[in-house]
């Protein structure tokens, strides 16, 4: 069986984060293991409270993972703070990893920043490098390149900027931009070649989660053997069939239902 690790925060009401990784890689056949970096205080209208988990607690539930059974794949979302980070990716650069897919969560959708600029620049520096793959939306990929995104062109320039100043795959999750009614179209930077991965916007406003549950499908294929671009293609599938079965729940921005089969 192949095994996929999340690095991440946890959602108590289950949505995003650690939890829906972890169901997400149920879905996909895979062993499915975590390591926790924050855990917050949210549900589907919001984030009260975050706690981030001690950087040497961190490496501490890495190390015990990486000794036992290590992963095929790996997804890392919520770095709370720069310590935590470098526990990170120390850990992925002694154990020599690949197939890691980074959602460089910035921010709450209700508008929680979850990092300094200081951190921000040390994850673009430090992490974006060892990485297989970086999958920002476009306000968190506006946010890293300084650069307003309000075009199809604007968001190739900015997968392309990312990918050749970090040497990385970039995917940029077109979910937020508009001028494509209809359409969710992500913008795909791998191996200096872009590709366009489009999919019929589904009239749901319960997209908790989203982010965390496409980046964490992504590393599930990468893991099951799947060349990048297929993997990224296999997710956003995935994605779509979890937002398309309608799940409602809470009194907010509801989580996704992952039991699409």
């Amino acid at each position: 069986m192949k095994t996929v690790l999340t690095i991440a925060g946890s959602d108590p009401s289950g949505g995003a984060g650690i939890q829906a990784d972890l169901k997400t890689m149920e879905a996909h056949g895979v062993y499915g293991m975590s390591v926790i970096t924050a855990l917050t205080a949210q549900n589907t209208m919001g984030i009260s409270g975050k706690l981030p988990i001690p950087a040497d607690f961190v490496r501490a539930q890495l190390r015990a993972v990486y000794e036992d059974i290590f992963p095929d794949g790996v997804k890392i979302g919520m770095l709370p703070d720069q310590m935590v980070m470098r526990a990170v990716k120390d850990t992925v650069l002694a154990y020599e990893h690949k197939n890691i897919v980074l959602d460089p969560v910035l921010g709450s959708t209700s508008g929680t920043a979850f990092s300094s600029y200081e951190s921000r620049e040390y994850l673009m520096r430090e992490l974006f490098p060892v990485c297989t793959l970086i999958t920002p939306n476009v306000p968190e990929a506006e946010i890293l390149t300084g650069r307003k995104i309000n075009s199809e062109t604007a968001m190739e320039n900015a997968a392309k900027a990312l990918g050749d100043a970090y040497g990385c795959s970039v995917l940029i999750k077109g979910g937020h931009f508009t001028a494509n009614e209809g359409f969710s179209d992500d913008c795909l930077y791998h191996g200096g070649v872009f590709e366009w991965l489009s999919a019929i916007r589904v009239d749901n406003p319960n997209t908790h989660g989203t982010g965390c549950t496409l980046s964490s499908a992504i590393a599930c294929n990468l893991a099951l053997g799947f060349e990048l671009t297929d993997a990224v293609k296999r997710g956003k599938e995935y994605l779509t069939k979890c937002i398309e079965k309608g799940l409602d729940l809470g009194k907010g921005r509801g989580p996704l239902e992952h039991r699409i089969f």
